[in-house]
């Protein structure tokens, strides 16, 4: 049975299921959100929130990026096992996903969102709060991979598909500290991974329409 994925290469959420995919070779079809052609009236019929990604999957419609990966390791399942068997094990992955998609995403997310306004709506308090909650991730995040290479101890797995993006475009909006080298190292191999660098070199046609200005790296 095909899949679906209505999505952008260059949207954080969903180069973060298209991680996911690419690391189990998961079979996909893009249809692809960027305003031409028939694939934004059929997401909004099958989604009307319209929020990124959104797989289909037969008759099945699967929102949200980390039930997208759950739904995959369920039904369409890989070498990868990207969230583990062992309860324990997964409950930490989850909540590592969470922390990423909580406080490094929707802090970036916020940043760039002021980006968007006119010049004279801009809120210096919403972005001043969003670098704050993100150094506060990136101390915390620092320690956690002091003695790691993923996010968690069982290997690569949903929560690296989330650190992925999120860690990739906060560091262009809110650059992460050089005395972090713990973090810093994280991302860099996160960069290295095969699926997440397929990712990110499949979005780079779409880079300079990053509202704060993509940085010349990465």
């Amino acid at each position: 049975m095909s899949l679906s994925l209505y999505a952008h290469p260059f949207s954080s959420y969903c180069q973060k299921v298209l991680t996911a995919l690419y690391e189990n070779a998961t079979p996909h079809t893009i249809r692809l959100l960027d305003g031409s052609g028939t694939a934004g009236q059929e997401f909004a019929t099958l989604w009307p929130i319209k929020r990124m990604p959104l797989l289909v999957d037969g008759e099945r419609t699967v929102a949200e990026a980390s039930i997208i990966i759950e739904h995959l390791g369920l039904h369409h399942p890989g070498p990868v096992r990207l969230i583990p068997q062992d309860a324990d094990a997964a409950l930490d992955v989850r909540f590592m996903d969470r922390f990423f998609d909580n406080y490094v995403m929707t802090p970036m997310q916020r940043i760039v969102g002021d980006y968007l306004r006119p010049a004279d709506q801009r809120d210096p308090r919403t972005v001043s709060d969003a670098q704050a909650l993100l150094n506060d991730a990136y101390q915390w995040l620092n320690q956690r991979m002091a003695d790691r290479e993923w996010a968690c101890a069982t290997g690569f797995s949903l929560a690296d598909c989330a650190a992925a993006p999120s860690l990739f475009y906060a560091d262009w909006v809110h650059p992460i500290d050089h005395g972090l080298g713990h973090a810093r190292a994280y991302r860099q191999r996160l960069l290295a991974r095969p699926s997440f660098a397929r990712a990110v070199d499949e979005a780079r046609p779409f880079r300079k329409f990053f509202p704060p200005g993509a940085p010349d790296r990465d």
